[in-house]
């Protein structure tokens, strides 16, 4: 069906973001797309920082938003908005990066409070990245993943539910994307 980049914006090696992130990739591969996960922490901090665009890391993950279809963006909620680090990655794609994309805006926090950082943060840089739409986004309280000694993941049922919606509203609008551009193509 169609190609997914899923985005972490966490710093953290143990995100409870990232793991979140991977167990929906893990939903919309079962629905039949190809899911790529993008670790932002995992490129080279010297590029980020320095907007150094034409590092070999850095270009390779402005690609990969190419390629894709879709783009799922994770982030945690610091100071009201999405973290820092996602700010970095988003600032060295090229103005349109999202152009023609579905994108499924994610977020996880501490408190309620934060609830409104992906309709005031985060969406705004997205539409300004050119989204040709963008999902309604969710955001997931930390007391509602837990992480097993395993490493598996238990989502609160009530946000299961929401975040399972949230994601299939996603791949149902991309393949209506895909079959929309196979039939103009």
């Amino acid at each position: 069906m169609a190609t997914v980049l899923s985005v972490s914006g966490s710093p953290s090696a143990t995100s409870r973001t990232a793991r979140l992130l991977r167990h929906l990739d893990d939903r919309l591969t079962a629905q039949g797309h190809e899911v790529i996960p993008l670790d932002v922490r995992t490129l080279p901090p010297e590029a980020l920082l320095h907007a150094h665009a034409g590092h070999p890391a850095i270009a390779e993950a402005t690609a990969l938003f190419a390629r894709a279809d879709g783009v799922v963006i994770g982030t945690p909620v610091y100071k009201a908005a999405y973290s820092g680090l996602l700010k970095s990655m988003l600032d060295l794609l090229p103005q349109y990066a999202l152009a023609g994309k579905t994108v499924l805006p994610l977020a996880t926090g501490g408190t309620t409070a934060h609830v409104l950082a992906i309709d005031y943060a985060l969406r705004p840089v997205l539409a300004s990245l050119g989204a040709a739409h963008i999902t309604p986004g969710w955001f997931t309280l930390d007391k509602d993943i837990t992480v097993a000694d395993d490493g598996s993941l238990t989502v609160a049922p009530a946000s299961a539910e929401a975040l399972a919606q949230v994601t299939d509203q996603f791949s149902l609008a991309l393949g209506g994307r895909t079959t929309l551009l196979a039939a103009t193509g």
